[in-house]
């Protein structure tokens, strides 16, 4: 199937997905009001769904909005566009919808649009990525996983322009997280990511990756981290729901330790993706 030809769920309807259109008074694309979610899915399985949608809750709350639909609804729907056992990623994205002017002030009543499709997960690179380190230039309400991403385009861009994968940003001399990650580093055994605040997203893979440590005996902690430690760092991680766990093996223009992915992102790696495999159905005999 031709990816315009893919199923998408729009405003109650499923639908071709270049048959889905909007409003052009759509406050997501007026003013980049609106939140999404990524979610991934193994074995026809969304990942951590319930954490998922409990932070799409939080972002809405954040916004001033409520779900337009139940946990059970977004379930169904998933479960429509799911297609296949094969590695793909869920984008859903709710906006305030179309008001009858375009006016900054949140209309009184006015119908959410919401959005949904699947699409393949891409490839993850097998040795590694380079990162950059960048100023943090975006608001101060990161935690809300908001639509409003030029700043995040801007700084991937700008990783992008130096050969590099992602951006690692820093926010008056402290790691705050990626352009679009989550950030680790390990010092001397110790796995550590900075603690959630405003000014970084609470990320899925984030959370499970602490717990996981946890489960299996691993250092991690959740503490500030210095920007000048990432040139001391052992190793360096970003990670997200569709990159899962990255090593990154060059920094600005540094190897990171040895440049090759370091012992415990690849004692992580077995484990997550362990992990991964309860997914999964079974092997037919």
């Amino acid at each position: 199937m031709a990816p315009q030809d893919r199923l998408v769920f729009l405003n109650g309807n499923y639908l071709p997905l270049h048959e889905a259109k909007i409003s052009v008074l759509d406050r997501g694309f007026l003013f980049g009001d609106g939140v999404y979610e990524v979610i991934p899915v193994y074995g026809g399985r969304p990942f951590r769904l319930e954490e998922h949608l409990r932070r799409l809750h939080q972002s809405l709350a954040g916004i001033r909005m409520v779900s337009p639909l139940t946990d059970t609804e977004w379930a169904e729907i998933f479960a429509r566009l799911v297609d296949g056992f094969h590695d793909q990623y869920l984008y859903l994205q709710v906006t305030r919808g179309a008001a009858p002017k375009r006016d900054h002030a949140i209309p009184a009543e006015v119908e959410p649009t919401v959005f949904v499709m699947a699409a393949p997960i891409a490839p993850l690179p097998p040795k590694g990525i380079h990162a950059v380190t960048l100023e943090d230039i975006r608001w101060r309400w990161c935690h809300i996983k908001a639509i409003t991403l030029l700043a995040n385009v801007l700084l991937r861009q700008e990783a992008a322009d130096h050969g590099a994968a992602e951006a690692i940003l820093v926010r008056d001399g402290w790691v705050t997280e990626g352009a679009a990650s989550n950030v680790f580093i390990v010092r001397q055994g110790q796995l550590a990511t900075p603690p959630k605040s405003n000014e970084l997203l609470p990320g899925i893979t984030r959370d499970l990756v602490l717990e996981l440590a946890e489960q299996h005996d691993l250092p991690a902690e959740e503490r500030n981290i210095r920007a000048k430690e990432l040139k001391e760092a052992d190793e360096i991680w970003v990670t997200s729901s569709t990159r899962e766990v990255l090593p990154v093996v060059r920094l600005d223009d540094a190897p990171v330790g040895d440049g090759e992915p370091g012992p415990l992102w690849r004692r992580m790696q077995e484990i997550y993706q362990a992990y991964k495999q309860r997914l999964r159905p079974p092997a037919s005999p």
